[in-house]
């Protein structure tokens, strides 16, 4: 019997059957501001202090880009602009894959305490 199952029947013994938090799933920005906890919360304040870095220099050279009065000037911040912002974006999007991964793990713990809830129910039946 591995630790998480010890903790769910402990867990089920102590009379917290109905276990609330188990069984509604968070919200998007409950689950969004869940992924700067944890053990790789490192990583993920790295990536959004990276993407706010790209995101606010591309800004700033997308202004530049506007007030510029030659062509070739337009080209030399208009182009690492785009790269910025398009960058910015990616990095934003490469914490979805880890929501999801936290989603489906949630999940499996679910399931693991129905199967629980269901051993403990016929454990009390045979009794």
């Amino acid at each position: 019997m591995s630790d998480l199952d010890r903790l769910i029947s402990a867990s089920l013994r102590e009379g917290d059957k109905d276990a609330p938090e188990l069984n509604s799933e968070p919200g998007y920005f409950r689950q969004a501001l869940s992924l700067f906890t944890g053990r790789l919360a490192w990583v993920h304040w790295v990536t959004m202090i990276a993407q706010l870095i790209m995101f606010v220099a591309g800004v700033w050279m997308a202004a530049q880009f506007f007030n510029a009065t030659d062509l070739l000037e337009a080209l030399k911040w208009g182009l690492p602009s785009v790269v910025l912002l398009v960058f910015s974006a990616i990095f934003k999007t490469s914490l979805q894959p880890q929501m999801e991964t936290n989603r489906l793990l949630m999940e499996i713990k679910r399931l693991e305490l129905r199967i629980e809830r269901l051993r403990s129910a016929q454990g009390d039946a045979a009794v």
